[in-house]
């Protein structure tokens, strides 16, 4: 009897000590994190390029080109010329891209979508979109002029912003910044269309 209670005794120890070691075995599952991937699309704008000539206007020997480039927001206005006399001259963008008649006229009057009074560009008391301002010919009669700003666009659907249709001028004389409606800058003496 002895033998048994023993036996059993010895067996229940054996039981509870491979129940207990079980229990202290747990599965290790692995946890899987799964990760959110976040794709913020970056809105990349087309860049636009527009090259216009300009050909002579009021009986003059004034040609060129300008290069209108769109990029970040921005336009940049890169324009050459030769044939013109040395010294200052104004360049503005007129309200339309009409180069047809001899003087220039057929463009109309400065770009002005705002309704401004004419002045510098950047100016407080205000300025026409077309108000570019004035550049230097040498004394070979050639001369250069880039502008750059964000009030301008090429084709977009903005009417206060958007140069197509509209025409370079560059004048005889200078822009004086305070007459009005254009600053006594003389006659037109060259004359491109922006279109596309």
């Amino acid at each position: 009897m002895k033998k048994i209670s023993l036996s059993l005794i010895a067996l229940s120890t054996m039981f509870v000590a491979v129940a207990c070691k079980s229990d202290g075995k747990k599965d290790k599952k692995e946890e899987v994190v799964e990760e959110e991937t976040i794709v913020v699309e970056e809105k990349v704008e087309e860049v636009k390029t527009l090259t216009i000539e300009l050909t002579p206007k009021s009986e003059s020997t004034v040609k060129g080109s300008a290069v209108f480039k769109q990029e970040n927001g921005e336009v940049t206005m890169t324009a050459t010329f030769e044939g013109l006399t040395p010294g200052e001259h104004a360049i503005h963008l007129h309200e339309k891209a009409d180069c047809s008649s001899p003087d220039g006229k057929s463009t109309g009057g400065h770009w002005n979508p705002t309704f401004e009074q004419h002045g510098k560009w950047g100016d407080e008391a205000g300025y026409h979109k077309g108000d570019i301002g004035n550049f230097t010919a040498d004394e070979n009669g050639k001369g250069t002029i880039t502008f750059t700003t964000d009030e301008w666009c090429i084709n977009c659907d903005d009417d206060t912003k958007n140069i197509v249709g509209k025409a370079v001028i560059v004048h005889q004389g200078t822009d004086d910044f305070t007459s009005q409606p254009s600053g006594a800058a003389g006659a037109r003496v060259s004359c491109g269309g922006i279109i596309e």
